[in-house]
């Protein structure tokens, strides 16, 4: 028997509707090799990768998988989440070179 979803709030809706939020990654190297990727935006966010790149990639697929599983159960999103992009960006893009 299923039960019955509560309405998603307005709120957590434009999520949904939006292509792409900003989010703020902590990545530091790890001694054994490969690099950890946090987030202050995003509570519980920890991603592991070979690259810097890796880990970013890990990290975007797992705020996805967030804010898929706080829409499926109710739960409030992490407030950066929830604003709408409405400027410019100037990222630091990781390339490498070796």
């Amino acid at each position: 028997m299923k039960g019955k979803r509560s309405p998603v709030p307005e709120r957590q809706r434009k999520v949904v509707e939006v292509d792409e939020v900003a989010i703020r990654l902590h990545i530091e190297a790890l001694r054994e090799g490969g690099y950890l990727a946090t987030s202050p935006d995003v509570p519980g966010l920890v991603a592991e990768g070979r690259s810097i790149a890796e880990a970013t990639e890990i990290a975007q697929g797992l705020t996805r998988k967030i804010v898929e599983s706080c829409l499926e159960h109710g739960d409030p999103l992490p407030p950066t989440l929830t604003k709408l992009r409405t400027r410019s960006l100037d990222l630091l893009v990781p390339v490498g070179i070796r």
